[in-house]
């Protein structure tokens, strides 16, 4: 049900002798005349308007629609103003839009010079809303997205109701040259772009104060671009049109000479893809012309032109915050955006973490010494005082253990396992008194070597070097060997009394806690050792992470230390964990290794989040 009330009414100029304001009349649709109303600010040739009032329903949702005629029938123009739901104001004279680059509204104007206004708050039309710095970034930033996407239409639209500009004209036509290989244009776009690069927040800083930023950008830029145009002149075959960039534009800008030389070299090229491979390009076209871009985008202030991918960015980053803020985070890493939804934030339940048992395995007869899963977690190893080593098979399915091979014949117990980088052989050692270690085939199940270089030594802990083909291993009575597969003694120190051992992935520097209460790096090639950790208390072991950054030291009486190996500092302490001078080894855990799990003389065990990011 819908109803109209039509009314007119009618504007009169004021008194200019008297200076009277306008008056403001109403007409009913029978013709009586309604209260007059003054309106000063009002000063306007006569005008004819009617006003349409739309009731709907109880008063919710009313619509009002204001249209000016001109009243004269001499043909003057006529302006309408329309209002839109964003606040932005659209002018019509005659039909033609009218509006000016910052999104304010073009006053009509009418043939007999007369100017019109609107009084605040009573004409109906809604201002433009002066935006925030902040807005004006965010609707950059979605610009520069649906741009990406191919949605330019959208983006122009966007720009114009805003108001905004998603870059400075210069960086556009910039842009299109540098995409269109229009490298002449390009490069004089720069002398244009030259003004606009002395910018603080510019993403590339220069660190050579011999020249001003912004010649220095200039030049740089100058140099990508050229470059670019002297590869795409050799893939053509255009070899005198190459070595006379070369020539005659690259050289003279006496700029990282190096790189020229390198350049040069590809004149030797026979082929365009022998030219692609040697200088690492992805060829004349659009895919090598965007990332051209991406680098000259870095010498232009954010003002001029977005850095890439902005808004893909700083999603990036907001998601990678949450994920740090997680306790219960388990999972393998994703730079993309696409395995998360921007629509909720990130949180993991507790139920997603393995806080409770799965299976009990019952098959040692004694004491479990050690285990240790296999380097693709496929497999696992326990050994124990019943002399035996069992190797678990992992089924991934039901997320249960499998016995697979029991590995017989260790006298005095196993209270040391090392899985190969392949997870081909695995080394058992024994307690303190134990002067052998085993070297076993895991597929097969045979002893492979039985190692013990004198019945006086004591041979506690083992660790294999990267390259799968030699080990290291020790103990506390000072024997310290390099080993082959075979069990040939390679290399020695003498003197060194060893309590844990780790195999640094350089293949040369090998870790060892000693009775000095420190960890100290070792070279058999060059026979050089220094000082890593120094702690007040023995170590008892350590472990260290994938990276090589991080290692997790269990000290005596003083519980699980974290240790910054790259900075030589300490990072963390972890409370809840009593040690003793018994050997408690703990590791990283989790998908990302950002868990530890330690043992405890009291019978408990230690799972807490290290909060450091292995950098």
């Amino acid at each position: 049900l819908r109803a109209e009330l039509r009314l007119s009414f009618t504007l009169t100029p004021p008194n200019t002798d008297s200076g009277a304001g306008g008056a403001l009349q109403f007409a009913a649709a029978s013709g009586s005349v309604g209260p007059t109303l003054t309106a000063p600010e009002v000063c306007l040739s006569p005008w004819t308007c009617q006003l349409f009032v739309h009731a709907n329903g109880g008063g919710q949702d009313r619509d009002s629609e204001l249209s000016c005629r001109n009243g004269t029938q001499n043909g003057e123009s006529s302006s309408t103003v329309a209002a839109h739901s964003n606040g932005l104001i659209s002018v019509t004279n005659n039909g033609n839009a009218v509006s000016n680059n910052n999104g304010v509204a073009a006053q009509p104007a009418s043939n007999n010079n007369n100017s019109s206004s609107a009084a605040d708050g009573g004409s109906g039309v809604k201002k433009k809303k002066r935006l925030s710095q902040s807005e004006e970034d965010v609707i950059r930033l979605i610009g520069q997205h649906l741009n990406d996407l191919g949605l330019n239409q959208t983006v122009d639209l966007l720009m114009q109701e805003s108001g905004c500009r998603l870059e400075h004209p210069s960086a556009t036509k910039f842009r299109n040259h540098v995409i269109e290989g229009e490298w002449d244009k390009a490069e004089s776009d720069l002398n244009e772009l030259k003004a606009l690069m002395h910018s603080p927040s510019a993403i590339v800083v220069s660190t050579d104060h011999s020249k001003p930023d912004t010649l220095l950008h200039n030049m740089r830029m100058k140099f990508l671009l050229l470059q670019q145009k002297y590869l795409e002149y050799l893939e053509d075959g255009k070899v005198l049109e190459a070595l006379q960039v070369l020539r005659a534009e690259l050289t003279p800008l006496k700029y990282n000479t190096e790189r020229i030389h390198i350049l040069s070299g590809y004149l030797m090229c026979s082929h365009a893809e022998d030219l692609r491979a040697k200088a690492e390009w992805e060829g004349k076209g659009t895919a090598s012309r965007t990332k051209l871009l991406d680098k000259l985008q870095t010498y232009l202030p954010p003002s001029v032109m977005l850095p890439p991918r902005r808004l893909q960015t700083l999603l990036k980053q907001a998601v990678e915050l949450q994920r740090e803020r997680c306790l219960y985070h388990n999972t393998k890493l994703d730079s993309g955006l696409d395995s998360v939804s921007l629509l909720l934030d990130h949180s993991c339940s507790r139920k997603q973490f393995p806080c409770y048992t799965q299976q009990i395995l019952t098959e040692h007869c004694n004491e479990v010494w050690f285990c240790k899963f296999s380097n693709d977690g496929t497999k696992l190893a326990t050994g124990s005082k019943d002399t035996t080593v069992i190797v678990w098979q992992v089924d991934m399915d039901i997320q249960q253990l499998k016995l697979m091979k029991t590995l017989e014949g260790h006298a005095y117990g196993v209270s040391y396992l090392a899985w190969s980088p392949d997870d081909a052989y695995l080394i058992a050692c024994g307690p303190d008194d134990c002067s052998e270690l085993w070297l076993w085939n895991v597929q097969t199940g045979e002893l492979r070597t039985k190692m013990s270089q004198s019945h006086e030594d004591s041979l506690t802990s083992v660790a294999w070097n990267p390259d799968g083909k030699r080990f290291v291993t020790g103990g506390q009575r000072g024997q310290f060997y390099q080993c082959d597969l075979d069990g040939n003694l390679l290399d020695s120190w003498e003197g060194v009394r060893v309590q844990c051992l780790w195999c640094l992935s350089d293949g040369r520097t090998v870790l060892a806690s000693d009775t000095h209460q420190r960890i100290r790096g070792y070279n058999f090639e060059d026979l050089t050792d220094r000082n890593i950790v120094q702690e007040d208390h023995p170590i008892m072991s350590f472990t260290v992470s994938k990276n090589g950054r991080l290692a997790l030291l269990n000290v005596a009486t003083q519980g699980v230390h974290l240790w910054d190996l790259q900075d030589r500092v300490l990072v963390r302490k972890y409370q809840g964990v009593t040690q003793g001078f018994y050997t408690i080894h703990s590791c990283f855990g989790g998908h990302n290794e950002d868990f530890i799990a330690s043992g405890s003389e009291g019978k408990t065990k230690l799972i807490n989040c290290p909060s450091v990011e292995n950098q």
